[in-house]
């Protein structure tokens, strides 16, 4: 069975680079009906934090990348490695280095002056005369001749000098294991069949399959997937707008917007550009994977995100931006306001790119009165024949037996013919009257989802406020 794994370090948050190489992985095995596996490595105690590890699986639930059985933690089969690397120093694949930091260092001086990679020159290869009680680390035996070769199903046939592998280091001199021999181990016990990751780890897979080799290990197949970049090509970084998983979920956006728009950084089925969880599994190859560098577009995100938007269940999206606001600790959102909330949803979704943007044009709505107008709000109140105006539409207003938006359009324009005025300059002041600002959705939206109550009431404030 097909069997693919994501395996986040809990040294650092989930972001965009993690969270494809995660999609890629869980794409693959549930278009191919295999199992997805899921394994926090966090050997490196000093920089494992458990409240990041929590964050990656919530990161992970919210995006729905639903894994198979538990989580595996790493940390919690250091026996496993060690044993591994018994093995290999038993049957002469790996041996005891006795070299101190200093030597180490003199080393990696010395090929740097020479214009070369600093890595091991070996010299404990062949020692003989291990220092009594001396710490030691233990190195894999590593090939010095001839190419590691192997099929990448992205980029096809790959070649890797042995002359430029090291002998990387199995067990560090504490006894703990390196991270090149748990992923080995891990990987073999695991059953993983398939590797996607992105092409920075290359080298690793050369190796890694050089370990496979000397433990007379299947090796799993490797997919090296291309990194994402900013747009001015550079490596994506946070000044590219890259935030972490959690950030996107915060700023408002919605799971499967990201996760399209994720699967779209260097994959693609056609011209495709908006289709569904299920569409993405049925068309997923690895065949499909380019080779260049994808680029990374705010702009474009935030588009296909409004699209997802204005396709959601409006029950759904006030659902979404409750949660946010409460998320954000906003308890000044009144219970009346929820209410108030479904009605404007459909207006509210047609101008806005993210669950937070509705939530701010929303603000209004969810308020307690009395509002506060805004400068621009301030500014059309003040004007004597805007409340003049004003006041008497509140009264033609309070006498209407229907309260809905043929109705309501059709006082509030008829008030204005006969006041001789354009409809803008009677909607600007009422709109600042209802809102507390100058935009929102159209205005007899507005007084629907208010009500007559709450639209009479918030009238009468900005009237007293502006005198």
């Amino acid at each position: 069975m097909i069997t693919t794994r994501f395996a986040p370090s809990p040294s650092g948050l989930l972001h965009l680079g993690g969270a494809r190489t995660a999609l890629f992985n869980w794409l693959f095995a549930r278009h191919h009906g295999g199992r997805f596996l899921l394994r926090i490595e966090d050997t490196d105690k000093a920089r494992s934090d458990a409240a990041v590890t929590r964050a990656i699986l919530d990161d992970l639930r919210w995006l729905d990348l639903g894994w198979d059985g538990d989580v595996l933690f790493q940390s919690q089969r250091l026996e496993r490695h060690r044993e591994v690397a018994g093995r290999l120093l038993a049957q002469g694949a790996a041996y005891r280095c006795y070299c101190t930091p200093q030597e180490l260092e003199e080393m990696r001086a010395r090929a740097r002056a020479q214009g070369k990679p600093p890595r091991y020159d070996g010299r404990c290869r062949e020692r003989r005369d291990a220092p009594a009680d001396a710490p030691s680390v233990l190195r894999f035996r590593a090939p010095q001749e001839g190419m590691c070769e192997f099929r990448d199903l992205v980029r096809g046939r790959v070649a890797i000098s042995d002359a430029q592998l090291d002998d990387l280091v199995l067990l560090r001199a504490d006894g703990t294991p390196t991270y090149m021999l748990s992923v080995v181990a891990d990987d073999h016990d695991m059953g993983i069949t398939h590797i996607i990751r992105g092409e920075d780890h290359l080298t690793n897979a050369a190796k890694q399959l050089r370990l496979y080799q000397a433990l007379g290990w299947d090796a799993p197949e490797f997919a090296h997937i291309p990194l994402i970049h900013g747009g001015d090509g550079e490596k994506l970084s946070k000044r590219h707008g890259a935030l972490g998983i959690g950030a996107w979920r915060e700023e408002g956006y919605l799971p499967q917007a990201l996760c399209n728009y994720l699967a779209r950084l260097g994959w693609s089925h056609g011209d495709a550009e908006v289709f569904s969880r299920e569409q993405a599994v049925a068309w997923f190859s690895l065949e499909q994977v380019g080779k260049s560098a994808a680029r990374f577009d705010a702009a474009k995100l935030a588009h296909l995100n409004g699209l997802y938007l204005r396709s959601e269940r409006d029950e759904a999206l006030c659902a979404g931006v409750l949660a946010l606001l409460e998320a954000a600790g906003d308890g000044r959102v009144s219970e009346a306001g929820k209410a108030r909330l479904p009605a404007l949803m459909p207006a509210l979704k047609l101008r806005a790119a993210t669950l937070l943007e509705i939530a701010r044009n929303a603000e209004f709505l969810l308020r307690e009165r009395p509002l506060k107008p805004d400068e621009k709000a301030q500014a059309l109140l003040a004007k004597p024949r805007a409340r003049e105006l004003l006041g008497r539409l509140r009264g033609e207003l309070g006498g209407l037996r229907e309260w809905d938006a043929a109705a309501l359009e059709g006082v509030v324009r008829d008030f204005a013919r006969n006041e001789g005025e354009k409809l803008g300059a009677l909607a600007q002041p009422l709109r600042a009257s209802l809102t507390g600002g100058s935009v929102s959705p159209g205005i007899f939206d507005v007084l629907c989802a208010l009500g007559r109550e709450e639209s009479l009431a918030r009238i009468s404030d900005a009237l007293q406020q502006s005198e």
